[in-house]
């Protein structure tokens, strides 16, 4: 029986591997995640491989068919925050625009931009000088809301303890 089954999940990836890559490429538009749908749709078909026919049977292909679909949206979803929110920080995020607020003026100033690492250094741009919410700032460096929150708050402090008062939000 066990060999029936090894010849029987061989078959199926011999006739489908292909064709549930190309429907899992057309979901995901990812090669990587594309190939992990195709796994974890075998894995879910093992476990019901007594329950699936003759392997080229259009009642098998069409389960096969739901099931690649299915788990091809649910990788999407789990990975769609990821690709939404994810953004690389580079040389054109870290560089300051030509108009400078009394706020980069004075941190420049006081020489602590440089002594920031480049998330601090990104934090402050995205809020002091474009003006942006907790919330898009988190999005844009791929951090929890909170935590964008409470790096600025540290890194205000720092700054307050060696310049004055230079940030005071309301």
């Amino acid at each position: 029986m066990e060999t029936c089954d090894s010849m029987k999940l061989q078959k199926l990836y011999e006739l489908y591997e292909q064709p549930m890559y190309r429907i899992a490429y057309a979901v995901l538009h990812n090669a990587e995640l594309a190939e992990d749908a195709v796994h974890d749709a075998f894995v879910r078909l093992v476990s019901r491989l007594d329950k699936i026919g003759e392997p080229d049977s259009p009642k098998t292909k069409g389960y096969i068919i739901k099931v690649i679909k299915s788990t091809s949206i649910t990788l999407y979803r789990q990975n769609k925050r990821k690709f939404m929110f994810e953004q690389p920080i580079d040389d054109d995020t870290m560089k300051l625009p030509d108009t400078i607020t009394n706020v980069e003026s004075n941190v420049l100033a006081s020489g602590l931009l440089s002594s920031m690492n480049p998330t601090e250094r990104v934090i402050v741009q995205l809020r002091c000088v474009y003006g942006l919410s907790w919330k898009e700032v988190a999005q844009r460096t791929a951090l929890k809301e909170s935590s964008v929150r409470k790096r600025f708050e540290r890194i205000k402090q720092k700054l307050n303890n060696s310049k004055g008062e230079i940030y005071d939000e309301t």
